[in-house]
């Protein structure tokens, strides 16, 4: 039997229970793990970390250890 959207048993007690929600998976904005925005961006970061060791090593003379060793 139902009252008021809620199941009583044959004894009169009531059974209430949450109304489940409907499960879904956003999609849009999930910039985390390996998505071709992370790649793109690592991809980017590591070229800039490798001319920018190449035109310390021209203007120094010397590589990054002989730079810090120097220090």
């Amino acid at each position: 039997m139902r009252t008021n959207n809620a199941i009583v048993d044959d004894q009169g007690l009531m059974n209430n229970f949450a109304i489940e929600p409907k499960v879904y998976v956003d999609e849009q904005g999930n910039r985390t793990g390996f998505t071709p925005y992370a790649e793109l961006l690592n991809g980017r970061l590591a070229m800039i970390g490798f001319i920018s060791l190449i035109v310390l090593e021209v203007l120094t003379g010397h590589g990054v250890l002989g730079v810090l060793r120097s220090l």
